[in-house]
């Protein structure tokens, strides 16, 4: 393990719940209310495919123009709620101070847009981080291995050398895809087992030395030690 990955949203910050007021707000303004179900869909999404799901979803037609303008209206909403202060999800702070210390680089891999990201990382500090990648800065964000990929090669190294940690299904798939041993920390919503999958119930479960470990032996099991990440960006 020569770098960690992290996915933001529900991962480093408990920011799932600020996203679920933006939502509903969204709803509200284009004349519906979300359900659980559409919500718990919409975990991880880039910006372009949440709006197709909450468009599908109230039945609107997918007008680009109309979509890009309720998705500016949503991060507007959603940054003030980010610059009011973020809840660190449990562990993760700590986590990321003790592989600072251990001199173990860091990036940020997101399908956040890099305005918002850039909000939130007031509240999250940008200097744990050598890199970051935000969902408006590939061609394909997650759950294509696209952010993984680039990430990746910003710190010089190979995907299958770095963990990548992640509390989606679309994030997880993002980081299978790219080569990423993946350390699962679920959030809101359910992540299926895998054999390049470890699920740990919080951070708090975990040291430097336990992500070692974790990923020596998913890199071992999955057969990835010899360079699956070696795959190009596209």
């Amino acid at each position: 393990m020569l770098a960690v990955l992290w996915d933001m949203d529900g991962t480093l910050v408990d920011s799932e719940k600020l996203w679920d007021v933006s939502l509903q707000a969204l709803y509200g303004r284009l004349g519906g209310v979300m359900t659980p179900e559409v919500r718990d869909s919409t975990v991880g999404s880039s910006s372009e495919g949440l709006m197709r799901i909450v468009y599908s979803d109230l039945g609107l037609a997918q007008d680009p123009v109309a979509m890009e303008e309720s998705a500016d209206w949503l991060h507007d909403y959603t940054g003030d709620l980010f610059e009011q202060g973020l809840t660190w999800m449990p562990g993760a702070r700590e986590m990321l101070d003790a592989l600072t210390a251990a001199g173990v680089p860091m990036a940020l891999v997101t399908n956040t847009r890099r305005g918002l990201t850039e909000r939130a990382l007031k509240s999250i500090g940008s200097h744990y981080f050598s890199a970051s990648v935000c969902g408006d800065e590939v061609e394909n964000a997650k759950p294509a291995p696209d952010p993984y990929l680039r990430a990746a090669r910003l710190l010089g190294l190979e995907p299958a050398q770095c963990l990548a940690v992640e509390d989606s299904v679309t994030g997880s798939l993002a980081a299978e895809a790219a080569g990423c041993p993946v350390l699962v920390v679920p959030n809101d919503v359910e992540v299926p087992e895998g054999p390049r999958r470890h699920h740990a119930v919080s951070l708090t479960e975990v040291d430097v030395d336990a992500l070692r470990a974790i990923h020596d032996r998913l890199s071992t099991l999955a057969g990835v030690a010899g360079g699956m990440g070696s795959q190009s960006e596209q």
